[in-house]
């Protein structure tokens, strides 16, 4: 059987994308909130650059093993929940077989229909066939500790990198301005495309992520300027 229109479908974007889009919304808003709060507080430009650079090295490796952490504890929950699968395979293979024609039943199937799906299915790779529609894993969106963190340990860093080079180069007189705008024109153009890969409105991907970065960095200059700290 060959496709008429093949489609081109995003899903299998999401794990890496969402760890990426993640890792570079938070160096940009955190780094350049950070470098306000500080340059708010009357700090010099050296000590506004070691705030912002020590926020990036930080926040890297935090963004590095939270990701790392988190995903890999989806993974060990997979991980044991295919092992019972395999167990029950190994010793109820006939209960399993009526459980997966259920579930086929339940989506719109006739039993006699589901019950031969789910015999033909078993046959080919049964635990693939249970994992998939039984506890909802697939290749695709399975857990990838190191890929998560990868992606959002580098991104972040390309994220944060930008606003410590601009609080380096530019007068300390103009960061509380300069730093916020290129921040959220960064933050709009990360939104617009994240969202335009993931096959959502560019626009509204853009105003959401640059509303709460705005936020974010609006409070931080608030403290800085209120308490003369950075936070």
């Amino acid at each position: 059987m060959t496709l008429v229109h093949p489609e081109h479908h995003r899903i299998h974007r999401s794990g890496w994308l969402r760890a990426a889009v993640l890792g570079a919304n938070d160096g940009i808003v955190s780094t350049a909130s950070l470098i306000v709060g500080v340059a708010a507080a009357g700090a010099t430009q050296g000590s506004i650059v070691l705030a912002g650079t020590a926020g990036l090295v930080a926040g890297a490796m935090s963004m590095a093993a939270g990701e790392y952490v988190s995903v890999q504890s989806q993974a060990d929950t997979e991980g044991a929940d295919l092992k019972l699968e395999v167990d029950a395979l190994d010793k109820h293979w006939d209960e399993e077989l009526i459980e997966l024609a259920v579930i086929y039943q339940e989506r719109g199937l006739d039993e006699k229909l589901a019950l031969e799906v789910s015999r033909q299915l078993m046959k080919k790779d049964a635990l693939a066939a249970h994992a998939r529609d039984e506890l909802g894993i697939t290749e695709v969106l399975s857990a990838r500790p190191f890929q998560a963190a990868f992606w959002s340990a580098g991104s972040f860093t390309i994220g944060a990198v930008i606003p410590v080079l601009t609080a380096s180069m530019a007068p300390v007189s103009s960061l509380l301005w300069f730093v916020p705008a290129l921040a959220i024109a960064l933050l709009g153009a990360l939104g617009a495309v994240a969202a335009y890969t993931g096959g959502a409105s560019p626009l509204r991907g853009a105003v959401r992520v640059c509303f709460w970065g705005t936020l974010a960095m609006a409070l931080t200059a608030l403290v800085g300027k209120l308490f003369g700290v950075s936070v």
